[in-house]
């Protein structure tokens, strides 16, 4: 008889506010995080955490009230997920194919083999970091449905320790809480696809599309990812540089296309707090573009695969308006969200893993 193995997929993401009654809350969760920012020592962490929550608070429900009065970020995670599923099932006709030996600190899972005469079942999972639904509800729902093998994907192309990191960290937690030795399924975590070229070629294709807003006018390109504290990357942290890897091997994509220079620029958006954090910011940017004469100016928002506070308020209103300000026309390249090409690559991305 044919052996049907259960493989899991769960994709983590960072989680937003449902309502505007779970910004402070959020906030909270998001500011307790030490992996995010240290606010003094350990033991003040929660409490300051609930001091900047309030303050911010109020702000931060403004911004939420002008796109749709909470955080898109479920809505367009549950339809990747749902999108992923599918496309894995489509093609879960694979036979001899063996996963890859645990490793050891991978959650300490027993090791097993998709065998011969054997076909995949794949159901996708969502977990989030700061909101609901958090890891360890996600993981409670896993061990229920029986999954026999488990391929955690991080939504963050870019490995930081305060995306990935934290997120990875976090998953492992609840998999110790629940004393996963007990269950005969094995973890494999994907926390890395930067050059992966099925997501360098779903990004390269929606950027060319932004380029037609244009008409044939010249334009520079700016690529705009969310920022990150400088000492994080003094300390070793290759988000920057997995950031630069995706900008040259997507220009180098655009240039094979169009067969057109490019003149393009990198920033970065979202800091917080008062340390130094990697520059030049986005605001900064546009400014200085227009002041050089830049008319036209299609942002990219490369750290980014769906839509949230960052794109929908941050670029869409708030940089529009201040290139507005500027004489500047800014035009987003949409989002990856549930790009077909996007599903593909993660599709690619977990079979790849299997294989």
């Amino acid at each position: 008889m044919e052996h049907i193995n259960k493989i899991g997929v769960v994709l983590l993401n960072l989680g937003g506010p449902d309502s505007l009654q779970a910004v402070r809350p959020f906030l909270y969760n998001l500011f307790s995080d030490r992996e995010i920012i240290r606010l003094g020592p350990a033991f003040l962490q929660k409490p300051l955490a609930k001091l900047i929550s309030t303050l911010r608070s109020g702000k931060t429900e403004h911004m939420y009230s002008q796109i749709g009065g909470k955080s898109p970020i479920l809505d367009i995670t549950t339809a990747q997920a749902k999108a992923l599923e599918k496309a894995l099932n489509e093609q879960s006709a694979v036979s001899s194919q063996q996963l890859p030996p645990t490793k050891e600190g991978q959650g300490g899972v027993n090791s097993s083999l998709i065998t011969h005469h054997s076909s995949l079942s794949f159901k996708v999972y969502i977990g989030m970091r700061y909101w609901r639904p958090f890891v360890k509800d996600t993981l409670d729902q896993i061990i229920h449905d029986g999954i026999e093998h488990l391929f955690v994907l991080s939504l963050y192309p870019h490995y930081s320790k305060a995306t990935t990191g934290s997120a990875i960290a976090d998953f492992k937690k609840a998999v110790g809480a629940f004393q996963i030795s007990n269950f005969k399924f094995q973890i494999h975590y994907i926390d890395r696809w930067f050059d992966f070229p099925p997501y360098i070629d779903s990004l390269a294709e929606l950027i060319s599309e932004g380029m037609k807003e244009f008409k044939g006018n010249d334009f520079d390109m700016l690529y705009s990812a969310h920022s990150l504290p400088q000492s994080f990357i003094d300390e070793g942290d290759p988000y920057l540089e997995h950031i630069n890897a995706t900008i040259a091997a997507v220009n180098s994509s655009l240039v094979t296309r169009h067969s057109l220079p490019l003149k393009w620029h990198l920033s970065f958006q979202s800091k917080t707090g008062t340390v130094k954090w990697l520059e030049p910011s986005t605001g900064e940017t546009i400014i200085r573009l227009a002041k050089e004469g830049c008319k036209n100016l299609l942002v990219v928002p490369i750290s980014f695969v769906s839509d949230h506070i960052e794109t929908l308020y941050e670029i869409d209103i708030f940089y529009k308006k201040l290139a507005e300000k500027h004489g500047l026309n800014l035009v987003r390249c949409r989002s990856l969200n549930r790009y077909d090409k996007f599903i593909l690559a993660m599709k690619e991305l977990i079979m790849a893993k299997i294989k």
